[in-house]
């Protein structure tokens, strides 16, 4: 079975519990993920979404950049908040 046929035949639920541990950091049991096995899942729920033809609002990473309000920052004539660094 290659790499792709596995994420094709992957279990819906397996791809939620995928999604919560990179979301929370640990694994449903309470462990721990490691910035490897994060990065390993990560690219997994990507295949995972480009396979399954996952909507763009529900894909891992999404900002909604047409969201109606914005922050206070949010300018419309062109120019951009000043940032102090320390």
């Amino acid at each position: 079975m290659t790499y792709d046929e596995l994420i094709e035949r992957l279990d819906p639920a397996v791809y939620q519990s995928l999604k919560k541990a990179i979301e929370l950091g640990k694994w449903p049991d309470g462990r721990a993920i490691s910035p490897e096995q994060r990065a390993i899942c990560m690219e997994a729920v990507l295949h995972y979404e480009g396979l399954h033809n996952i909507p763009e609002q529900e894909r891992v990473g999404y900002i909604d950049r047409k969201k109606a309000g914005g922050d206070a920052c949010d300018t419309d004539d062109g120019t951009s908040p000043i940032r102090i660094l320390n």
